[in-house]
């Protein structure tokens, strides 16, 4: 299986030129079915900012049309039937009206607006603000002392990603919308001590009009503190604006519950749902309510894989869906009987096949769905596939003249047999040169997670593309842990952290290895965030396989890890309890890196978020440390105001000029 050839090209691709190229997003189809609006985000790297602005395309291809060129970023709100556009830029409402360049603000609604939707009736406008409830600051609690920095709590959940909390949560609020003329906001969850969009990543997808306009769908975890930080359980609540009564719609379900959406008949309430509370990577079902009778129906549940994201065909007679399968995210369909008790994997089918990803569904027209698509040579695009035919066609071109100029590298799908003897599906990427006649350093990737698909991503940051044009062979396989290989291939990994996936990752670069053209004295093993917990352990278990290390934001000494992290769910489920616990979890013992320290002997660089809660400043030290004292050579890349992750433009470039650096000296 073959992603892309070796093309004709100017140049290997370089972390300016990857900066260079232009993030796509696609929105919505306009109401007509003619036409696509997308986002187009560009990055300014002497300026250290990004500026994003919306664009429309006809649907069926033709030139492109830039609508917005306000400074800052905006973000489709509405689209009208007479074709105006509602759009959200610095916290306000803008209307661009059909045919005119100049757009109007509408709003200037106080402390902002963010997730916003206008009702199907147009009467009504729904968004979320931040409400403070809760005095946890001491400047706050003590008027005398207000040059005080302190913090007071009670309570886990003091601090969330990158945030400590300050005594403000996030609500959904609703008001009486005309022209731009907003009405008293009304807060549906008025004084409760919850998070509605989800913390700290939710958005507009956790709030949804009823096709009447006279109900509100939002999801929320209602629980607080040390309780939140160890559950997964969020719930659907419908809020009746006539009655102003909530009701849990989900309340027997026990893990996520996500993404509601109506079919346009308002029939069917669909959204997706996880079984275990403090499971965050269980299988996601696609989950179906006959609003006419109440009943439920779970419509993936005999279907071995887990869903990603899905959206209603206008006729509600189907639902659309993306799923991780060998490798790749696909998409699929599934039709809706009459009889929904029948529902099943029979009645699922796999739309589009190929080594590429499906990263969105974002509108319909006719018998074509507007997608966007990546792969490890291309950002995303937008596509159009059509139902009858098959056919997925290009549609935006946003980067193609860059991508004319920069050399493409050869991916291709390689099957190894496991220490069990189960299949490991990998990707192996070449350089775009590639010469089978010659020896290559080979690194091995090490992805995070621990349960996110390894596919045909495009990242702006782990780039493949990009690692392979510098004159490396990348090896990124689907270990242990991974979806899209089935359901107990997924939650294999749970409490086996450090056992079978590591064997996994020791037997695909032992593979790639017997290949004449893999130098086996230049191997490196690289990864983030599990991928650099990996990286750890295999710094004590590689039996000098290994030239050298790269470990970003990795988990170094799951004891402190334990201590440290926020979202307690995820550590006991995936660690298998606390360490205290008796019998003491092997996470603590046998996979615990930390407990290798006596055979670390490679040179490593590690990199650390100095804002990353999630994996904290002490693991990243204790490993340098570690490596210090040992003499072995190392690096500490410390960003100060960066997260788990690394998205300020001019540190991306000094990420990945270190991370070159490092390989140009230790492979």
């Amino acid at each position: 299986m073959m992603a892309a050839g070796t093309v004709k090209a100017q140049q290997p691709l370089s972390p300016e030129l990857l900066w260079k190229l232009g993030r796509v997003s696609p929105e919505a189809v306009t109401p007509d079915g003619k036409y696509a609006i997308y986002g187009v985000t560009y990055y300014n790297l002497a300026e250290n900012n990004s500026e994003r602005n919306l664009y429309k395309i006809p649907l069926n291809g033709g030139d492109a049309q830039q609508l917005t060129k306000n400074q800052g970023s905006e973000t489709l709100v509405h689209i009208e039937k007479n074709g105006n556009i509602l759009y959200l830029s610095k916290g306000q409402l803008w209307l661009l009206e059909a045919n005119k360049e100049e757009p109007k603000q509408l709003t200037e609604f106080e402390g902002g607006l963010s997730n916003v939707k206008i009702a199907p009736n147009g009467k009504y406008i729904l968004f979320s603000q931040e409400v403070a409830l809760q005095k946890v600051q001491s400047a706050d609690k003590y008027n005398d002392l207000k040059k005080s920095d302190a913090y007071i709590f009670n309570s886990l959940n003091n601090r969330h990603w990158d945030t400590w909390f300050n005594g403000k949560f996030t609500h959904v609020f609703y008001a009486s919308y005309q022209n731009g003329t907003i009405g008293e906001a009304i807060d549906m969850m008025p004084n409760e001590p919850y998070f509605s969009p989800q913390q700290p990543f939710g958005g507009a997808e956790d709030m949804v009009w009823s096709p009447d306009s006279e109900q509100i769908i939002y999801v929320c975890k209602k629980k607080f503190g040390t309780e939140y930080a160890q559950s997964t359980n969020t719930d659907l609540y419908a809020y009746d604006l006539a009655s102003k009564q909530t009701k849990n719609l989900s309340e027997a379900m026990l893990g996520y519950d996500v993404a509601p959406s109506f079919s346009k008949d308002a029939n069917y309430l669909a959204w997706l749902s996880m079984r275990e509370d403090g499971y965050e990577s269980d299988k996601n079902d696609l989950i179906v309510r006959d609003l006419n009778t109440s009943k439920t129906y779970n419509l993936t549940k005999d279907w071995d894989e887990t869903v990603s994201s899905f959206r209603w065909s206008e006729d509600g007679t189907k639902i659309w869906f993306t799923a991780p399968t060998a490798g790749t995210i696909q998409l699929f369909e599934i039709s809706l009987s009459k009889d929904l008790a029948k529902a099943g994997a029979k009645q699922i089918k796999q739309l589009t096949k190929g080594a590429y990803d499906i990263t969105s569904i974002n509108g319909e027209s006719g018998d074509l769905l507007l997608l966007s698509r990546t792969d490890m040579n291309h950002a995303a695009e937008l596509y159009t596939f059509n139902r009858k035919s098959g056919e997925l066609k290009q549609l935006s071109r946003v980067n193609d003249a860059l991508n004319a100029s920069i050399a493409q590298s050869k991916v291709i799908g390689r099957t190894t047999k496991a220490t069990d003897g189960k299949d490991l599906f990998s990707w192996v990427i070449y350089p775009p040169d590639f010469d089978a006649s010659k020896k290559y350093p080979t690194l091995l990737y090490c992805q995070g997670g621990p349960q996110s698909a390894l596919s045909q991503f495009y990242s702006f940051r782990w780039n493949m593309q990009l690692i392979a044009a510098q004159g490396y062979i990348v090896v990124a396989p689907n270990r242990r842990g991974m979806p899209g290989h089935g359901v107990e291939w997924n939650r294999a990994i749970s409490g086996d952290w450090g056992g079978q996936p590591i064997r996994d990752y020791l037997s695909a670069i032992d593979d790639i290895s017997k290949e004449p053209y893999v130098d086996q004295d230049r191997l490196g093993a690289v990864g983030a965030s599990y991928g650099g917990y990996s990286v750890f352990m295999l710094a004590g278990v590689h039996e000098n396989r290994f030239k050298t290390f790269i470990a970003h934001d990795g988990l170094f000494d799951m004891r402190s890890w334990y201590g440290t992290t926020e979202e307690l769910f995820f550590a006991n489920k995936e660690l298998g309890g606390n360490y205290w616990q008796q019998p003491t979890p092997k996470a603590y013992t046998d996979f615990n890196p930390i407990n290798f320290a006596d055979k670390w002997n490679t040179p490593i660089l590690i990199v650390q978020g100095g804002k990353d809660f999630r994996v904290g400043i002490e693991q990243g030290l204790g490993a340098f440390q570690l490596a210090q004292l040992k003499g072995i050579k190392s690096r500490l890349l410390y960003f100060p105001d960066e997260n788990h992750w690394v998205l300020q433009p001019q540190n991306a470039i000094v990420w990945q000029r270190e991370f070159f650096t490092w390989l140009k000296e230790t492979l």
